[in-house]
C-alpha cells in the first residue's frame, strides 16, 4: 500500500484510572495489540495517556512521576520487533522543569519527545500550576534510558519508505491557540498531524472541536489524527468524552462513539501522496520559513486497504446533503446563465431538445432561470430535430418537455438536408461511419446557431464535462455553442440534477416524461433502426460512465498515477465490473483523454461547478499534441 502512498493511522482511547499508571500501560498494550492486529502502521493516543490527564497536584509528586517514567520504558521495551509507531502522553522532567509531552516509540526506540506549547490557564484549566511551555526548547536533546533524544516542539518525523509520509505532533491547547503549531508543521512539511487531546465536553463544545479539526485539516491540507481523554477521567469537576477523529483535507474519515467507558480505536488510510499533490498546486505550500529537526524512521508495510471510496465521486452520498448540493449546483448554473443573458441585453435562448438527460437539463434550467429572473418562457426557443436514428420514445419526450413548460417549439427535421449534404460530399448513405455521425451532428448545430441569429437570441450548449474529458463529441458539431451550461457537469452528477428537479416539479405530467427520460439509455441516435429501438448505446462502445467519472476525479484533482487509479478503481468496482473491464477501460480513458484536448481547447463560456473543471481558460491547461505513452506504459504487463 506505501506503493500508492497511503497510510493506516490509528486513534485510540484505552480504559483508564487516574494516577494508576500499571493499569494505564496495560490498557495501552491491549490496544498496540490491537491495532498490530489492524495493520496499523502508526497510532496516537490521548494527552498524559501513562497517568491520566486529571491528576492535579499529584503532578508534584515524585512516586507519579518516576512511575509514569517506568511505564515508558516498559513501553519502548514492549515495542521491541513490533512493526508499528505509537504516540503516548507522559509527563517529562528536564532541568527542574515539568512538560506535559507526547512521547514517538518505535521498535525498541524513543525517536523523539514534543512537549507541550500552549500551556492553558483560564477557566478550568490550570496546567500552568504544574507545566512548562516548551516554547524556549528547540534543538534540544534529553538523556532519558541512556539515549540521547531530540527533544522539543521543531521535530518532524519523516518516513525513510515514502518521502510524502512525515508527521508531527501537537497536544490539545496546540491546536486551539491562535497561531497553531499544526499549521508551522504543514508548512513545514508534515503531512499527517497527530493531537493528543484532554478536551472536556460543555454543551455545544462537540461542534465546535469537530468543525476546528476540519478547518486546520482543510487548511493545512494534511491528515489530522485526534484522540482525547475519556470518561474515565475524574469527573470531580469535568467530564471528559473519549472524542477521537481522523480527517484528510477536511475530509471526516473516521470518528469514534464518544462517552464510552471501555477501550476503543478508530483507524483507516490517509493518503498522503494526495495530500502532497494538491500542496504541490498550493503556493502558500511553496517555500516555507520554518526550519525543522528531521527524525527518520521505516515504517511498516500496510498490505491490505481499509478505506472505502466512492463510486460516484462527484456525488455526495447521504439524500439530504445531496439534495442540497443539487440546489446550489442548481443557482449556480441559473445565476451563471442570467448573468450572460443580462449581459448581453438578451433574453431568448435557442436549445436543441433530444429527449435525452443532457438536453433535458439544459432545458429545465434556462426554464428554472427564466422563472427565477420573471422571463416568459416563450423566450426559449427549443427546437426538435429528427434525423436518421431519432427513435419514437425521445422524440415523443422531447416534444412532451417542450410542449408542458411552455416554451416555443419548432421541429426542423435534418435527413433531407443530411442526404442533400451526402451527395455533395459523395458520402454513401449505407457506410454508418463517423461521416454519417458527424454530418448530422454539425447540421444540428449549424440550424441552431442560423435560428439564434434570426431570432436575435443565443444557443445553449448541452455537452457536459465527461464528454469533454472523453471527446465524445463532435468538434464543430455538438461541442459547439455560445453558452455550455452542463459543462462543468459530470454525467454521472446530471442524473441527480434532474432527478432533484423532477422530485420537486408539482406538474404531474412533467414529472412523468422526465421520469422517462431519465430511464432512457444514453444513445447519441445517429444510426437509422427500424425498429425504433435504440441500438447506439454510448457506454458499450466508449464505456461506462460511472467508471470514466471515477477516473476522472481521481487523475484530475489528485494527480494519481493510472496504476493507483486502476487499484482504486478494483477495490472499488469488485462486485461490479472484472479487472479486465476495468483495465480495458481505464485504457481507453487516457487515450481519449490526452488526444482530444484540441477540442477542449476551443470550448464555449460555461461556469465551473465542481472541484474540477476542464475549460482551459480556468482549471486545465494542456497542449493538443502531448504523448499519453508514459500513462499508457504503466498499465502494459498488467492481467
Amino acid at each position: 500500500m506505501d506503493e500508492y502512498g497511503f497510510i493506516k493511522v490509528g486513534a485510540s482511547v484505552p480504559e483508564l484510572k487516574v494516577a494508576d499508571t500499571l493499569f494505564n500501560t496495560l490498557k495501552i498494550k491491549e490496544q498496540i495489540d490491537l491495532a498490530i492486529s489492524k495493520n496499523i502502521q502508526i497510532l496516537v493516543f490521548p494527552e498524559l495517556s501513562i497517568t491520566g490527564y486529571t491528576c492535579l497536584d499529584l503532578f508534584h509528586q515524585d512516586q507519579l512521576i518516576i512511575k509514569a517514567e517506568d511505564s515508558l520504558k516498559d513501553l519502548i521495551e514492549y515495542s521491541l520487533n513490533k512493526e508499528i509507531i505509537f504516540i503516548v502522553g507522559c509527563p517529562i522532567r528536564v532541568k527542574n522543569k515539568l512538560y506535559n509531552c507526547a512521547v514517538v516509540i518505535n521498535n525498541g526506540k524513543l525517536l523523539g519527545i514534543v512537549p507541550k506549547t500552549y500551556i492553558p490557564n483560564y477557566n478550568e484549566f490550570y496546567e500552568a500550576r504544574w507545566f512548562s511551555s516548551a516554547e524556549l526548547e528547540n534543538d534540544t536533546k534529553i538523556n532519558l534510558f541512556g539515549q540521547n533524544i531530540p527533544f522539543g516542539n521543531d521535530l518532524i518525523f519523516c518516513s525513510l519508505n515514502n518521502k510524502n509520509f512525515r508527521f508531527a505532533i501537537e497536544i490539545c491547547e496546540d491546536l486551539w491557540n491562535v497561531k497553531s503549531k499544526s499549521s508551522d508543521y504543514a508548512l513545514g512539511g508534515a503531512s499527517i498531524l497527530f493531537n493528543l487531546s484532554a478536551s472536556n465536553e460543555t454543551a455545544f463544545k462537540y461542534d465546535y472541536r469537530k468543525d476546528l479539526i476540519k478547518v486546520e485539516s482543510a487548511k493545512t491540507i494534511s491528515g489530522y489524527v485526534y484522540a482525547s481523554s475519556g470518561v474515565n477521567e475524574s469527573s470531580t469537576d469535568l467530564l471528559f468524552s473519549g472524542s477521537s477523529m481522523i480527517f484528510e483535507n477536511g475530509d471526516l474519515l473516521e470518528e469514534n462513539e464518544r462517552f464510552n467507558f471501555e477501550s476503543n480505536l478508530i483507524y483507516t488510510d490517509i493518503d498522503v501522496d494526495r495530500l502532497i499533490n494538491k500542496r504541490c498546486k498550493n503556493n502558500c505550500f511553496s517555500n516555507s520559513e520554518y526550519d525543522f529537526r528531521k527524525i527518520y524512521f521505516e515504517n511498516s508495510k500496510n498490505l491490505k486497504l481499509t478505506r472505502t471510496f466512492s463510486k460516484m465521486p462527484f456525488v455526495l452520498n447521504e439524500f439530504e446533503k445531496r439534495n442540497v448540493q443539487c440546489e446550489e449546483i442548481l443557482n449556480i448554473l441559473s445565476c451563471a446563465l442570467y448573468k450572460r443573458l443580462k449581459h448581453l441585453n438578451n433574453f431568448k435562448c435557442v436549445i436543441g431538445v433530444s429527449g435525452g438527460l443532457d438536453s433535458t437539463l439544459a432545458f429545465l434550467v434556462i426554464k428554472r432561470t427564466f422563472e427565477k429572473y420573471g422571463i416568459d418562457n416563450k423566450n426559449i426557443i427549443a427546437i426538435t430535430m429528427p434525423g436518421f436514428g431519432t427513435t419514437t420514445r425521445t422524440y415523443k419526450n422531447a416534444l412532451k418537455l417542450i410542449s408542458i413548460n411552455n416554451a416555443t417549439f419548432k421541429e426542423i427535421d435534418i435527413k433531407k438536408t443530411c442526404i442533400s449534404h451526402f451527395e455533395d460530399i459523395s458520402q454513401d448513405m449505407n457506410i454508418h461511419d463517423i461521416t454519417y455521425e458527424n454530418a448530422q451532428a454539425r447540421e444540428r448545430t449549424q440550424i441552431l446557431m442560423d435560428i439564434a441569429n434570426k431570432e436575435n437570441a443565443i444557443v445553449i450548449g448541452t455537452g457536459d464535462l465527461s464528454e469533454a474529458a472523453l471527446g465524445f463529441c463532435t468538434y464543430n458539431g455538438d461541442h459547439m455553442s455560445m453558452y455550455g451550461i452542463n459543462s462543468g457537469i459530470p454525467k454521472t452528477l446530471i442524473r441527480y440534477l434532474v432527478e432533484y428537479i423532477r422530485n420537486n416539479d408539482t406538474n404531474k405530467e412533467n414529472k412523468k416524461v422526465i421520469e422517462d427520460i431519465l430511464n432512457t439509455p444514453i444513445s447519441p441516435e445517429l444510426i437509422p433502426t427500424s425498429k425504433q429501438q435504440v441500438v447506439q448505446d454510448t457506454e458499450k462502445f466508449i464505456g461506462p460512465y460511472i467508471l470514466h467519472d471515477f477516473f476522472l476525479y481521481h487523475f484530475l484533482k489528485y494527480g494519481a498515477r493510472p496504476k493507483k487509479i486502476y487499484f482504486l478503481a478494483k477495490e472499488t468496482f469488485k462486485d461490479e465490473f472484472n479487472e479486465k473491464e476495468i483495465l480495458k477501460w481505464l485504457k481507453v480513458f487516457f487515450k481519449r483523454f490526452f488526444t482530444q484536448q484540441f477540442k477542449r481547447n476551443c470550448v464555449p463560456d460555461g461556469v465551473k461547478v465542481c472541484d474540477i473543471s476542464l475549460s482551459p481558460r480556468g482549471d486545465f491547461k494542456m497542449v493538443s499534441d502531448v504523448s499519453y505513452n508514459i500513462f499508457l506504459e504503466e498499465l502494459e504487463g498488467i492481467e
